[in-house]
């Protein structure tokens, strides 16, 4: 009952609120804060602790191309971190045009994947990282069936609320941070919008395609997702080392990505999963598997590690 009252109070609200009527900033200080997007921790007013906690996204230089609900809709997924509205402030005109996006969300405990794996001393073994993989998995193949494209996919932007390493089944993360790029399907860059998440190009995790002089939108794809995520599974394994931590030059990296050189495999990387990798890094987009396809090829991998002697 507490749930569906907070959905309907959702609801009423048409997923739109105001900073400092509806919901307030806790802390001057932002808990993160990176090329233009600053998360807050925020709570709901009046304060009230049957509602779930909340942060504040703020995307600088961006304006929203949907409506409220498209977005709360979106993250209807259990893999996907829930937004629960968008915010504006009261003493601006909702219909201005105003340079910046806030979006309420959850608040994930235990922070990113990034931050989790980087605090441990090893890699968790490979059915621990299977199971993570395949939630994320499980959120881009909704992404692609809604033909949005994440552009941004790494441990960073995958959200952490349960871990366990011994316990696949205790574990729960969900993807964040979806479609801020340049050529997003949710957001557009304000006139005035200068260096923004936006218009900046993540060089170490992206498709050799996007990172061509002449990349446009149409290049921007299911596809380019699936690679990044071939990175992400790297960093994972690499318990979140810097792609190419060895070359400070990031346009030295494109050259090297656009000429087919990939990263190389991690120690504690099976051979077999290794192969699963590489098939995301393919230089032609259609020679990848889809999400569906790699999710597939993850799931025979997580039953024959439970199967391998070490297991039983």
């Amino acid at each position: 009952k507490a749930v569906d009252h907070f959905e309907n109070s959702l609801k009423n609200k048409k997923y739109r609120y105001a900073l400092d009527v509806d919901v307030k900033k806790t802390a001057g200080r932002p808990l993160f804060q990176s090329f233009g997007k600053t998360i807050y921790y925020a709570e709901w007013l009046p304060a009230n602790k049957h509602r779930p906690e909340i942060i504040l996204l703020k995307i600088d230089g961006a304006r929203s191309k949907k409506e409220a609900s498209f977005y709360v809709d979106l993250s209807r997924h259990p893999h996907i971190v829930r937004t629960y509205g968008l915010v504006h402030e009261e003493n601006e005109d909702e219909g201005d045009e105003n340079n910046a996006v806030m979006l309420l969300q959850e608040h994930a405990p235990m922070g990113s994947l990034y931050d989790v794996l980087q605090e441990r001393k090893k890699a968790p073994d490979e059915k621990i990282l299977i199971e993570v993989f395949l939630q994320i998995l499980d959120a881009m193949i909704f992404l692609a069936f809604n033909n949005v494209i994440h552009a941004d996919l790494a441990c960073r932007n995958v959200l952490v609320f349960r871990f366990d390493e011994n316990d696949p089944k205790k574990i729960i993360v969900k993807v964040t941070d979806f479609g801020l790029s340049r050529h997003s399907q949710l957001y557009s860059l304000a006139p005035s919008a200068k260096k923004t998440i936006l218009n900046i190009i993540p060089t170490r995790y992206v498709a050799p395609e996007i990172l061509l002089v002449n990349a446009s939108q149409d290049d921007y794809t299911e596809k380019s997702d699936v690679y990044s995520m071939g990175v992400l599974m790297w960093e994972a394994y690499s318990r979140c080392a810097t792609p190419w931590a060895k070359i400070t030059d990031d346009n030295e990296v494109a050259r090297r990505t656009i000429n087919g050189e990939r990263l190389p495999k991690p120690k504690n990387c099976t051979e077999s999963f290794w192969s699963i990798i590489s098939k995301t890094w393919s230089k032609s987009p259609t020679d990848r598997p889809t999400f569906a396809e790699l999710k597939h090829l993850l799931t025979k991998q997580y039953y024959d590690t439970l199967l391998t002697p070490s297991n039983i």
